[in-house]
């Protein structure tokens, strides 16, 4: 079930929240908690039921694990016959990888190892349980921090709700139990709440907005280029990879707006996302705004027990480097997204070495180094195949194809085709107003959270929200689908 569809927006959001407010209101707030986990799991299980086991298996798995781990300094008498409480904890760990390394990476191992050794073995072709990797890794983190005695002795129930809550479970943020747990037990939040259903229907209708009219325009354009097109002139090649660039950004950060809107309709605040990161001066700065709390994770539970920055300009390097491949494999089973993560990596490593001279860029120079290269980078994230990145990167910079519309045919130029320019890739007179207006409101105009935090219901606010409801809602029949959900 998507947001942005009929049924979730007018008929499983209505009822879910009708309901849960009703049963808290005639103080069955147990039953209203159970309710929610209900509807989180029936919208998840919406796509395909097979899958509803396995997050309850995991659940009832890392719930029973982190009980253990919390419960004293000393493991029950039956486990530690066989294990000490840290190695329970690396058990619990390498199970939830496994479970997710054999539906996300199996096919992935094959394909290579037939390719080392010359074997031939058939392929699962697997279909990946939705949300697997958001799930996964906030299970881990709840069993790592229970390991340290940073959690609390939770009921089931509340636990089932802090994994299963519906606007977060799909494709995240990817939420901490410390900043989630404490909100379902606050009584406050079991009672409607009218600005804060205010405010998630402001944030939730730019969220819409931001998906099916501006990332779905630019799919169109972005899947043209890296998998119809067989040849790209050079502006066709900068306009794909542009187009991606903002499909991507506005399909994310779209979603997590909506999600945390929708969260808001239930008084529960979820953790911002995305702070502008196309604003960003390096690329360091980018990672401190780019999918907040996937950095969060990469950073807490990865990098620092790596070692982090305290073991030496090398170590910290190559921890660096080690984080952000891993960070590339999450995203998905293939070298390309392995090479991405590199990339970052790399860029990460060029940057602290670069501090170490104190010498300063111009902020403008910073940022338009920092969004080429994430641009360039975005290339090999979205390629299905190698070929691919190299059709749109080798066009990108080559000046042996250049087009240009048939206004600009005085100039003149040697070696220029005057035509259409963007006939490719789909694209008409609009694209490049497009492309130009969106990269101005990244780099100018204030992002959606900035707008929650100064929110105020007047009549501006009430007008933005309906017409960009309006216009998302009379968008809804489009074929759409969300990015992250693939990863």
């Amino acid at each position: 079930m998507l947001f942005n569809s009929y049924i979730f927006i007018f008929a499983f959001l209505p009822l879910t929240f009708g309901i849960y407010f009703y049963l808290n209101h005639i103080n069955r707030l147990q039953e209203g908690r159970m309710f929610l986990v209900l509807s989180s799991l029936f919208f998840y299980s919406w796509w395909n039921i097979v899958y509803l086991p396995l997050i309850l298996l995991s659940m009832l798995f890392n719930y029973k694990i982190g009980q253990i781990l919390l419960e004293s300094d000393r493991l029950p008498t039956y486990i530690t016959r066989y294990l000490s409480k840290k190695a329970l904890l690396i058990v619990a760990i390498i199970a939830n990888l496994l479970l997710l390394g054999y539906f996300k990476y199996a096919d992935f191992f094959i394909e290579n190892l037939n390719m080392a050794v010359g074997s031939s073995i058939g392929l699962l072709h697997l279909a990946l349980p939705l949300a697997i990797s958001f799930f996964t890794f906030q299970q881990i983190a709840y069993l790592v921090d229970s390991h340290r005695l940073e959690t609390k002795a939770y009921d089931f129930l509340n636990y089932a709700i802090f994994v299963t809550f519906f606007p977060q479970l799909i494709a995240g943020p990817i939420v901490h139990h410390k900043e989630m747990m404490p909100q379902f037990s606050d009584s406050k939040n079991s009672t409607i709440n009218p600005q804060n259903i205010a405010l998630g229907l402001f944030i939730f209708s730019i969220g819409l907005f931001k998906k099916v009219i501006i990332a779905d325009t630019f799919a169109i354009w972005a899947t043209t280029g890296f998998d119809v097109a067989t040849t790209l002139n050079l502006i066709e090649a900068w306009t794909t990879s542009l187009s991606y660039t903002f499909q991507l950004y506005f399909d994310f950060s779209g979603y997590t707006d909506m999600a945390i809107g929708v969260a808001l309709l239930f008084n529960i605040k979820l953790p911002s996302n995305f702070n502008s990161p196309y604003k960003a001066t390096d690329i360091q700065d980018f990672w401190r705004r780019w999918h907040i709390t996937l950095s969060r994770f990469l950073r807490d539970y990865i990098y620092i027990p790596l070692g982090g920055n305290r073991k030496g300009h090398v170590r910290t390097h190559a921890n660096l480097l080690t984080t952000f491949i891993l960070g590339g494999l999450w995203h998905g089973a293939g070298w390309t997204f392995i090479f991405w993560g590199f990339l970052h990596g790399m860029a990460l490593v060029i940057h602290r070495l670069w501090s170490q001279f104190d010498i300063k860029l111009w902020s403008g120079l910073g940022w338009f180094i920092t969004f080429n290269f994430i641009n360039i980078a975005w290339v090999f994230f979205r390629a299905k195949e190698w070929e691919d990145a190299l059709k749109v990167l080798s066009a990108m910079f080559s000046f042996d194809n250049v087009v240009l519309h048939p206004a600009f045919g005085s100039l003149g130029l040697h070696g220029v085709e005057y035509g259409k320019m963007f006939s490719d890739i789909g694209g008409d007179s609009f694209t490049t107003f497009w492309v130009i207006a969106t990269l101005l409101s990244v780099v100018i105009l204030k992002n959606s959270i900035e707008k929650l935090k100064f929110f105020k219901t007047n009549n501006q606010t009430a007008i933005i929200t309906t017409l960009a409801l309006s216009m998302g809602i009379l968008s809804l029949n489009k074929i759409s689908e969300f990015l992250y959900f693939n990863f």
